[in-house]
């Protein structure tokens, strides 16, 4: 068993340093970091309250709730829960990989690394509007998987995180996001004529 996690560990670093040493390129050095801070993400998802109030009213109130409630979730399971029970040091922590890395933001934040959190929580949310919004938003909504994945990305190309640590937070966020969207849905499912209520009258 050992020897299988020490296999699972080399191909797991070496895939993070494939990402942060051998994709390296100006364009990411100066982007990435600024990609995965909140003042890049959070007027997305404040722009997606507004519209889903305006448009859905209560409803529209209760989606947000939604996802804050399933967001805190995944945030407690991966901060509080499995990185505290797991106690795994970010590759920039550790002393091993710290040779190796190239680092390029300011600080290595101190909690541990597996799972991210990062991961777990866009993955929530992503899922969340995914399975709640796809049939008036249409097929190109999957691409909020797709930002959730450039965030991620952003985080092993940095070198705070292992791809392993990414692959863990997806999954918690992909799990929690589901679950909360089938709830929402069978309580408080949004239709297009809630947007439209006149199409009530046809």
């Amino acid at each position: 068993m050992l020897s299988l996690w020490k296999k699972i560990e080399y191909w797991d670093q070496t895939l993070l340093l494939l990402i942060n040493q051998d994709g390296r390129n100006a364009f990411f050095d100066s982007w990435l970091p600024w990609i995965r801070e909140a003042n890049m993400w959070a007027p997305l998802y404040l722009f997606l309250i507004v519209f889903a109030i305006y448009n859905f009213k209560w409803k529209g109130v209760v989606w947000v709730l939604s996802i804050i409630a399933a967001v805190a979730l995944s945030d407690i399971v991966s901060s509080q829960v499995l990185k505290e029970y797991i106690g795994r040091l970010r590759p920039c922590n550790d002393p091993f990989m710290q040779q190796y890395l190239r680092f390029i933001i300011k600080r290595c934040p101190v909690s541990f690394s597996f799972t991210s959190s990062h991961a777990a929580n866009h993955f929530t949310v992503a899922m969340f509007i995914v399975t709640t919004a796809r049939h008036i938003i249409g097929s190109r909504i999957k691409l909020f998987f797709a930002w959730a994945f450039f965030i991620c990305y952003a985080q092993m190309y940095v070198g705070v995180h292992y791809p392993l640590d990414i692959l863990g937070g997806t999954l918690v966020g992909l799990g929690i996001g589901y679950a909360f969207a089938r709830i929402f849905n069978k309580h408080f499912y949004l239709h297009i004529s809630d947007v439209m209520p006149e199409r009530k009258q046809m």
